[in-house]
């Protein structure tokens, strides 16, 4: 089954439009049989993405009861088409309206966003700082990338995790293969040049981050 872009999506309705400019104001238009089929036709066609994927939710009020961590981690809704991206997105609130102490994650479907996760073990992640109530923007263009498959090495991206802390946010991409330094380096760049992010960022290994906690240092910086 051939996958969409975003970009061919744009396209879509790029050219629906134009051909509604066609018609001279004023002018009544005649609707035959291959309109009305054409109309049903495009509005019944969904796009797919190259791969589902899912909306998790830590529930930072659950987090301050439970002990183990991922207890509170839920899953949210599971999409696979660009029509049903943005019916999930425009209905979930943004970084800038979340709770302190809340983490929204968007993964590939079947992995979840823990470091036990078999897919997940071996990576690590790139992580990006922002001010508070400024990473909107970025995280949605991390979501358009991710899903529109527009890594070079898309097939190392498991997903990304927008959390939001009192002193600001961040945004970490995680990554399946973290000692591919080749691969790492090539998607952090990549990020930095969608989003525009002019500030370093740096790359820790899960096992680091496991082993040593907040004294995980960067392996990779860009």
């Amino acid at each position: 089954e051939k996958t969409t872009t975003f970009d061919e999506a744009e396209k879509v309705k790029l050219n629906a439009n134009e051909a509604d400019d066609e018609v001279e104001e004023g002018e009544i238009v005649e609707e035959t049989d291959d309109t009305t089929s054409y109309l049903s036709k495009e509005i019944a066609t969904k796009h797919p993405l190259e791969h589902s994927w899912t909306f998790w939710f830590d529930n930072p009020v659950a987090k301050s009861r439970q002990a183990a961590w991922g207890i509170s981690l839920r899953n949210v809704y599971t999409f696979s088409t660009v029509e049903d991206f943005w019916g999930a997105y425009n209905n979930i609130h943004h970084p800038s309206k979340l709770v302190v102490g809340a983490d929204l994650h968007c993964f590939k479907h079947k992995i979840e966003p823990k470091w036990e996760d078999p897919v997940c073990a071996n990576g690590g992640t790139w992580k990006m700082s922002f001010s508070k109530g400024k990473s909107d923007t970025s995280w949605l263009y991390t979501l358009l990338a991710m899903i529109g498959h527009q890594f070079d090495h898309e097939d190392e991206i498991c997903g990304a995790v927008v959390s939001v802390r009192g002193k600001g946010e961040k945004i970490s991409l995680w990554t399946k293969n973290a000692a591919n330094e080749t691969a790492q380096v090539s998607i952090g760049k990549q990020w930095k040049q969608f989003l525009d992010y002019s500030d370093s960022v740096g790359f820790i290994f899960h096992d680091d981050a496991k082993r040593l906690d907040r004294n995980a240092k960067n392996r990779y910086t860009v």
